[in-house]
C-alpha cells in the first residue's frame, strides 16, 4: 500500500472540485503542466490513471547491478566529488559489502546532495543503472530516502503518462497526496448491484487502481466499478434532458396533408416504405402537445432530406415557420435548390441565408423573417445569431449536426422556444451503445432502405504498384460524361508518415489532365472550398483531388467513380462516407482502395468488410471494434470526450445493464446520484439548462 500521508486536506466532498492549485506544492508553473494533461481540477486527477508500473520492489546487492535497468540498492555513502569546474556533474561515492557505485548529479545544488545523502549513513536509492568508464551509476536517481522509510520505495511504482514539465517523483506526491485523503463518500448502489458485479466502494476501487495492484487495467473490477459509475452518470443527465423535453408542453401542431400531398406530385420518384413510416412517425410528434426532439439517422444517400422537407411542408400548412441549418453554406445552398423543386407551384417562401448573403439582401430577409413573410429559412449557423427573429418559428431541422458538437445542438434546440419542435439529421452511422451514451435523450429514427434508383457502389482493391491503370479508368469514366473523386490521407508529403500528400498527387495527375484537375484540402479557406466545390458541381472540371474533407452532405450528381489512395490508413466508417460520394445520381458507382504491398491482417479484414458490404450501420458496428470508440468518424472531431474510463466495446455488459437500471429508475428520486453526475463533469459535457 502508499506510505500515508498523516494531513487532512479535504474538508468536504466538494474540494474535489476545486482548481489543482489548492493542493499544497502546485504552483502556477507546475498548474500549466498539468493543464496540458486536462488536469485542471482536483477531480481531474482522479481519473488519470497509471498506464504500467515500475518494479522498485526488489532489493539488489551491487554485485548484482544491471545496466539498463532500473534497481533498488542499500548503500552506505562514503565519499563527496563536488568539483569547481562549471557544468561538471556532482558525484557521490556509495558501497555495500559487494562493491561501490557512483551517485552523479546534473543541476543539483551541493546542499541539496548532502541533505538526502549524509556522510557515513546508511540510505536507499532507486534508479536506472548504467555502466560508465568500467563503473556502475545511478544518474539523478528517482528516490533516495532513509532506512525508515524503506517501505515508500520497496514496491511497484505507477507510472502515469506525463507531460514536459513533470516528473514521476513530483507527480507521485501530488497523487499520493489526493489518493489517500479522499473524503468518504455515501454508496449509490445498492447492496445487490454490488454484489451481482464483485464491486468494492468507490474510494477503495481508485486507491487499487492508483496502486497498480492489478495489470489488466481494463478488465478488473475496480475499474469496472468505476466505469459503471461513469456510464450511469451519462445515462442519468441523458434521462434528466429526456423528461425535461417529454414534459414540455406545445401547441398541437394540426394538419391534412394537403400540402405535403401537392409537393409528392412534384417528386420524380416514390417514397420508400421506410421514409413513408418515418414521415408517420415525425407527423405524430408534431401533432402532439408534446415537444419533439428527434434524431433521423440514415446512411448515406438513403433520403433524409426528402423526409425532412416533406414534414417541414406539414408545419407550413398548420402556419409555423420552419428553418433548416446546414454546416456549410454549399450543402445550405443545396437544400435551398432541392427546396425551391419540391415547393414548386406552391405559395411557400424560401429564403437562403449564409454568411456569403449581402448586407442589403439579408437585411431584407431578416425584416421579412421577423413580419412573417418567409415560411421557410435555409441556412448555415448564422441562422441562430441574437439578431435574427421568427415571428413564429415551429419546426428547427439541423442537417449534419455532428458537426457542430453536442453543446451547440442542445442550445440550438432552445433557440425556437417552447412550441417549437427539433429535427436532428445525421448520415454517419452510428454503433448501438455509441447511440445510447451520446443519444440517449431522444427519439431516434433510423432510414436504413435506399431509394429503388440508387444502383449499390461496387467496391475494388488494387495494389498502388498498378496506380498507373487507373489513368485509362478515369479517361473511361470522362468519356461517358462521368466526374472522379481521387482521395489522399495528407495535404503534403510527410517525412515521418509514408502516405500519399493531396499537392504530390494533383501535381502527378495535373500534368495527366491539365484543364480538367482542381484541388481541395482543408488549408484552403471556406471561401475558397466553396469556390473549388461550385465549380466541380458545375462540371468546369472533371477530376477533384481531395482530403477527406468531401465526406459528407452534397451531392454531386455525375460524380461516380472514387478512388482512395492509402485505403488501409482509414478506418471503415470513414471509407463507407467516402464511397457514399459517388452514385448519387442514376449511374454505377464506383470505388476503388488503392493500397500498399504487406497489408497487416486488420488492413486486409477492413477492406473485405467494405467490399461485401454496403450497410452502414454494419460497418460502424465492425469499425468500433476494429479501431474503439473513440476513432468513430465525426466524434473525435467534434471535441467531446465522453468517456474516460469506460470503454463500449469492452464494457458493453456494464453500458447493457446501465441503460435497463436507468429505466427503471427514471421515474423515482435519482437525486441521489447528483454528486457522481458532477464527479463526471456530465453537466459541462452534455446539455443540462435549469436542471
Amino acid at each position: 500500500m502508499y506510505y500515508i500521508l498523516t494531513m487532512t486536506i479535504f474538508k468536504n466532498k466538494d474540494d474535489l472540485f476545486k482548481n489543482i492549485s489548492f493542493l499544497k506544492g502546485v504552483g502556477p508553473k507546475l498548474s500549466k503542466y498539468l493543464k496540458n494533461k486536462r488536469i485542471e481540477k482536483i477531480n481531474d486527477l482522479l481519473w488519470h490513471f497509471p498506464y504500467s508500473s515500475t518494479d522498485r520492489s526488489n532489493m539488489t546487492t551491487l554485485d548484482k547491478l544491471e545496466a539498463g535497468k532500473i534497481q533498488t540498492i542499500k548503500v552506505k555513502v562514503i565519499k563527496y566529488n563536488f568539483p569547481r569546474v562549471r557544468n561538471l556533474p556532482n558525484k557521490v561515492i556509495c558501497q555495500d559489502e559487494f562493491g561501490k557505485i557512483d551517485i552523479v548529479f546534473f543541476n543539483s545544488r551541493e546542499g541539496y546532495i548532502r541533505a538526502v545523502l549524509p556522510l557515513n549513513k546508511w540510505v536507499i536509492i532507486s534508479g536506472k543503472i548504467n555502466f560508465y568508464k568500467s563503473k556502475y551509476q545511478i544518474t539523478n536517481p528517482s528516490y533516495i530516502t532513509s532506512l525508515d522509510k524503506i517501505d515508500y520505495i520497496k514496491k511497484n511504482i505507477p507510472k502515469y503518462s506525463l507531460t514536459e514539465g513533470i516528473n514521476e517523483k513530483s507527480y507521485r506526491k501530488i497523487i499520493e497526496k489526493v489518493i489517500n485523503n479522499l473524503p468518504k463518500l455515501d454508496e449509490w448502489y445498492d447492496k445487490e448491484i454490488l454484489e451481482k458485479f464483485g464491486f468494492k466502494s468507490w474510494n477503495e476501487s481508485l486507491l487499487k487502481i492508483h496502486n497498480f495492484e492489478n495489470k489488466d487495467n481494463v478488465g478488473n473490477k475496480y475499474v469496472r466499478r468505476l466505469a459503471l459509475d461513469e456510464i450511469l452518470s451519462n445515462l442519468i443527465v441523458l434521462s434528466k434532458n429526456r423528461r425535461k423535453f417529454k414534459d414540455s408542453k406545445k401547441e398541437n401542431k394540426l394538419f391534412n396533408n394537403s400540402l405535403g400531398k401537392k409537393i409528392l406530385n412534384n417528386l420524380e420518384f416514390k417514397l420508400t416504405k421506410n421514409q413513408e413510416k418515418i414521415i408517420y412517425e415525425i407527423n405524430e410528434d408534431l401533432r402532439s402537445n408534446k415537444k419533439m426532439f428527434r434524431l433521423l439517422q440514415g446512411d448515406v444517400g438513403s433520403g433524409k432530406t426528402i423526409v425532412s422537407f416533406m414534414t417541414v411542408a406539414n408545419v407550413l400548412e398548420f402556419g409555423c415557420q420552419s428553418a433548416l441549418m446546414a454546416p456549410t453554406a454549399i450543402l445550405a445552398k443545396q437544400h435551398y435548390n432541392l427546396a425551391k423543386k419540391m415547393f414548386d407551384r406552391t405559395k411557400i417562401k424560401i429564403e437562403l441565408l449564409t454568411g456569403k448573403t449581402e448586407t442589403k439582401i439579408r437585411k431584407k430577409i431578416l425584416e421579412d423573417l421577423k413580419n412573417g413573410k418567409i415560411d421557410l429559412l435555409i441556412g448555415t449557423h448564422a441562422l441562430f445569431q441574437k439578431k435574427i427573429d421568427f415571428k413564429n418559428l415551429g419546426y428547427i431541422v439541423i442537417d449534419e449536426q455532428h458537426k457542430f458538437g453536442v453543446k451547440q445542438r442542445m442550445s440550438f434546440a432552445e433557440k425556437g422556444g417552447k412550441n417549437c419542435d427539433v429535427l436532428l439529421m445525421s448520415a454517419t452511422p452510428i454503433p448501438r451503445t455509441m447511440m445510447l451514451t451520446i443519444y440517449g435523450d431522444m427519439d431516434v429514427s433510423r432510414l436504413t432502405e435506399k431509394p429503388k434508383n440508387r444502383l449499390p457502389i461496387l467496391t475494388y482493391s488494387k495494389p498502388e504498384k498498378k496506380i498507373n491503370d487507373l489513368i485509362k479508368i478515369i479517361k473511361k469514366n470522362f468519356s461517358e460524361n462521368n466526374q472522379v473523386f481521387w482521395v489522399c490521407p495528407l495535404i503534403q508529403d510527410s517525412q515521418i508518415l509514408d502516405y500519399s500528400s493531396v499537392k504530390m498527387r494533383f501535381e502527378w495527375l495535373k500534368k495527366k489532365f491539365p484543364n480538367e484537375t482542381s484541388i481541395l484540402h482543408g488549408e484552403l479557406k471556406q471561401n475558397e472550398k466553396d469556390l473549388v466545390l461550385e465549380k466541380f458541381l458545375q462540371k468546369k472540371t472533371k477530376l477533384l483531388v481531395s482530403t477527406t474533407v468531401i465526406e459528407v452532405g452534397i451531392d454531386f450528381p455525375d460524380a461516380n467513380l472514387i478512388i482512395i489512395e492509402n485505403a488501409n490508413k482509414f478506418g471503415l466508417a470513414q471509407l463507407h462516407q467516402l464511397r457514399g460520394r459517388v452514385g448519387r445520381g442514376h449511374k454505377q458507382g464506383k470505388c476503388v482502395l488503392l493500397f500498399k504491398d504487406n497489408l497487416s491482417k486488420n488492413s486486409i479484414q477492413r477492406i473485405k468488410i467494405l467490399k461485401k458490404s454496403s450497410d452502414g450501420f454494419f460497418i460502424a458496428e465492425e469499425d468500433m471494434k476494429m479501431r474503439g470508440f473513440g476513432d468513430i468518424i465525426g466524434y473525435q472531431q467534434s471535441g467531446e470526450k465522453f468517456f474516460k474510463i469506460a470503454d463500449p466495446v469492452k464494457h458493453g455488459d456494464l453500458f447493457d445493464y446501465a441503460e435497463n437500471y436507468i429505466k427503471k429508475i427514471e421515474n423515482e428520486n435519482i437525486d441521489k446520484f447528483d454528486f457522481l453526475v458532477k464527479l463526471h463533469d456530465r453537466a459541462e459535457i452534455i446539455y443540462t439548462k435549469n436542471d
